[in-house]
């Protein structure tokens, strides 16, 4: 979704959003000098030109983790937990979007001329240091300022990249640097491609063609170096990647979405997310899906899960309410755990707004204590939806 925190990640990730911020792009020289709402762009851009996610997909790789130009929109997910030898905890995100500003090249000699706009956000949550630094970076797809391919894997907004290991993204080198932040990871895939939705086509709604593609590597082994404040350390912990791609937009009775991405200790993933209806409550369409150890997968429909928001953090931005502690069951599976953020204030206010933070599992499944640890997203709060504390969100 991507979250969607990408969205995201995501489920729709920030694609609406993103697209008008592309579109600002592509009519004045610097990036937008405050961020857009998500209720500012549920109205979304033309799909002329553009193809649709209409039908599941069978992947084939490593075409599917290049880009796809013939859709509108489309991003690469990265988000971690990470430990120094200490214990010491750091969250990371790094996110990659392509957006297109034209269904087809324009008519320019121009060497900056590009009918792509990429854009990266970057952050890091150092927990013991109560600190969550954020940074945002857009260029044209030109001159090798920004870009993406397939083989060997490699994708970029100026010196912020993935990029493959072995010519595949199953294995990666993560690095990004703002100011005294900065981050260089190489994280591995210990499972294998995850498609989400119905084999990997994710419908956001009745309409046909209001979809995405999306698949995920839902545990990655990181290792690497993380700087902050002066100091480096030696990390180690687990990675997750989202992958989606579409043309769509946000229906006019949704707000925004969470999602969530949970890393259990028994080696299952989950991933939940919910499409936000402008009273609060989720969309039909909303889902997840549950991970085996051996890396099989099932779809979760929304009536399989229940969320509950047990407190909630206030922006001392403006007053902006995010949910900020959840209470997550999937009876099949007999799970239930809460899912609590390391830090309250994870809110990255860059060319969009939304919450997007390292979030820590504990609870029960099947009667045995569980823990783990994830990421969760939460999109469109900054606006008139707003959540209040003791809401159930329920299906």
């Amino acid at each position: 979704m991507r979250k969607p925190v990408g969205v995201a990640l995501a489920i729709l990730g920030l694609v609406t959003v993103l697209a008008v911020t592309a579109w600002r792009l592509a009519r004045v020289p610097a990036p937008p000098s405050s961020p857009v709402s998500v209720g500012e762009a549920l109205a979304g851009e033309s799909t002329e030109g553009f193809a649709r996610a209409v039908t599941p997909r069978a992947f084939v790789f490593p075409r599917d983790h290049g880009p796809h130009p013939e859709f509108r929109t489309e991003w690469w997910y990265y988000t971690g937990n990470l430990r120094d030898p200490s214990g010491r905890h750091f969250g990371f995100q790094l996110t990659f979007f392509r957006i297109a500003l034209a269904a087809t090249m324009p008519p320019r000699a121009s060497a900056w001329a590009s009918r792509d706009a990429y854009l990266a956000h970057f952050a890091l949550t150092d927990t013991a240091g109560q600190r969550f630094s954020v940074a945002g970076r857009s260029s044209r797809g030109a001159l090798a300022l920004a870009g993406a391919q397939a083989q060997p894997f490699k994708v970029w907004v100026e010196d912020w990249s993935a990029e493959g290991l072995a010519g595949d993204a199953a294995a990666v080198r993560l690095q990004a640097a703002d100011g005294d932040v900065a981050i260089d990871l190489r994280l591995q895939s210990a499972k294998g491609v995850v498609p989400q939705g119905e084999r990997g086509l994710d419908r956001k709604g009745p309409e046909p063609g209001n979809a995405s593609h999306y698949y995920s590597l839902t545990r990655m082994s990181a290792i690497g170096r993380i700087a902050t404040r002066g100091a480096s350390f030696e990390v180690s912990g687990l990675a997750w990647m989202d992958r989606e791609w579409g043309t769509s937009a946000l229906g006019p009775e949704l707000v925004g979405w969470d999602w969530m991405a949970l890393q259990l200790d028994d080696g299952r993933e989950v991933m939940l997310y919910h499409l936000r209806r402008a009273d609060g409550r989720p969309d039909r369409f909303s889902g997840g899906s549950l991970i085996a150890v051996d890396g099989s997968s099932r779809r979760l429909a929304a009536s399989e899960f229940r969320i509950e928001v047990l407190d909630t953090w206030s922006s001392p931005r403006d007053g902006t309410r995010y949910p900020s502690r959840w209470r997550v069951t999937v009876p099949r599976e007999a799970l239930e755990v809460e899912v609590i953020p390391r830090l309250a204030d994870q809110e990255l206010v860059v060319s969009v707004r939304y919450w997007e933070g390292a979030v820590r599992v504990q609870g029960h499944v099947g009667g045995r204590p569980v823990g783990g640890v994830g990421y969760a997203e939460l999109v469109g709060y900054a606006g008139p939806a707003n959540m209040r504390k003791g809401a159930t969100i329920s299906w």
